[in-house]
């Protein structure tokens, strides 16, 4: 059964989806906006801390959403 684990670290609403495959366990780091789940990053994790390379991606991912978005409005 998948896990969530809040990440305040990448910011609101943010959060980890832990999924259990028959020889992976995959992450998927996400956003919930009123309108969409923004997905910022999927892999393989091997170890229990989150790779700080992966936060700094989503972190970027998040950025670059809410820019496109603004310039939407």
């Amino acid at each position: 059964m998948p896990h969530v684990r809040p990440m305040p670290t990448l910011g609101p609403r943010c959060a980890e989806l832990r999924i259990i495959d028959a020889t992976v366990t995959w992450r998927i780091l996400y956003r919930l906006d009123l309108d969409a789940v923004i997905i910022a990053a999927v892999f393989a994790k091997k170890t229990q801390a989150t790779p700080i390379a992966m936060l700094s991606t989503a972190k970027g991912r998040f950025r670059q959403y809410d820019a496109a978005i603004r310039g939407k409005e």
